[in-house]
């Protein structure tokens, strides 16, 4: 790769964008009530305030943090990530599996190449769940959303706690043994070895890739992005405080099982369902149950279950959804007792 123009246009880009993203509140502020000149706190001004400021906001973080987790992925190809989980087993496999998935996020879409990957591999099932639970759930784009809307301590207990829960049922699924569910043809599939690891990537190749990142991610997550603050936005201007308080409260003892169980079959990711999260923690529903519920939007999403039932039996499928679907219920609970 020849040096060009795109490894130092991002680096020349960073003193604007803090200093743009400093001021937002200032920016939105002034276009609000100087150039619309609308009546504050009406319905529609705090809906149009609230999406005029989030949505750069999202943006901006989106930008900053893909770009130098870019970089960072730049070191964990599919290829690697298969190599470092040959010949674990047990209870550490699934950590180190479920680290990966952290620093590896795959799209749904690569489930099945790296489930058949990780199998020809002779990668334990227990240890694979592992990172096919990790990967989805905590991506770079769900800890950008949660650090932007609120704060880091969100963010880092949506890591724990995601990260928590792929490692346990990923060993559950492993001590249970159900590889007689895996469909007969995938252990018969070989793949052959990848040439992927071929060459020696420099530095300002990877400053390279993370900005490519940034225009491949960026890319597919802003319309998602825009109308999950949308939603949001209207939610926030117009639902009543107490709405979600009686649906989705801490008292209410059935919230995190329905907010579950409506939240399987959904589909979603991370950049339309963070935003509309946020929203309803802001109109009283407990932080526990939001979380839940994300959770299990991303976790267990439709299109995901679709793919997976070409290489997995339906009794494996629907045992995968049990036991996931069981954690993110009793982290729910957790977190609604101690928030």
């Amino acid at each position: 790769m020849k040096f060009n123009k795109t490894i130092l246009l991002p680096l020349l880009l960073l003193p604007i964008w803090f200093l743009i993203y400093s001021n937002l509140q200032f920016f939105t502020d002034a276009f609000i009530n100087s150039v619309l000149g609308m009546t504050k706190g009406t319905h529609l001004t705090e809906a149009l305030r609230f999406f005029i400021f989030e949505f750069p906001k999202v943006l901006l973080l989106l930008v900053l943090i893909i770009f130098f987790v870019g970089i960072i992925r730049s070191y964990f190809t599919a290829e690697r990530t298969r190599k470092a989980l040959e010949g674990k087993s047990t209870f550490m496999g699934n950590v180190m599996a479920g680290l990966l998935g952290i620093v590896t996020p795959f799209c749904s879409c690569s489930a099945i190449p790296l489930f058949l990957g990780f199998v020809e591999s002779g990668v334990p099932l227990g240890v694979t769940f592992s990172f096919l639970i990790a990967s989805p759930m905590i991506n770079e784009v769900a800890v950008i959303l949660l650090y932007g809307m609120f704060g880091w301590k969100v963010a880092l207990i949506y890591i724990c706690t995601g990260l928590t829960i792929a490692i346990v049922a990923g060993w559950i699924i492993g001590k249970l043994k159900l590889e007689k569910w895996v469909e007969e043809w995938v252990y018969a599939t070989k793949l052959g070895e990848s040439d992927e690891e071929e060459g020696e990537i420099t530095f300002l190749q990877r400053i390279s890739m993370g900005y490519d990142a940034v225009k491949e991610i960026v890319g597919k997550v802003l319309l998602y992005v825009g109308l999950g603050i949308l939603v949001g936005a209207g939610a926030h201007g117009f639902v009543p405080e107490t709405f979600m308080a009686s649906l989705m409260g801490k008292d209410v003892w059935y919230a995190v099982p329905l907010s579950v169980l409506i939240g399987i079959p959904l589909y979603s990711n991370a950049a339309g369902i963070v935003p509309i999260v946020s929203v309803l923690i802001e109109k009283g529903a407990a932080l526990g149950t939001a979380l839940a519920f994300m959770m299990s939007v991303i976790a267990l999403s439709l299109p995901e279950m679709i793919i997976l039932r070409k290489v997995l039996k339906m009794p494996l499928i629907l045992t995968f959804i049990a036991i996931v679907g069981g954690g993110i219920m009793i982290v729910g609970f957790l977190f609604n007792l101690i928030f």
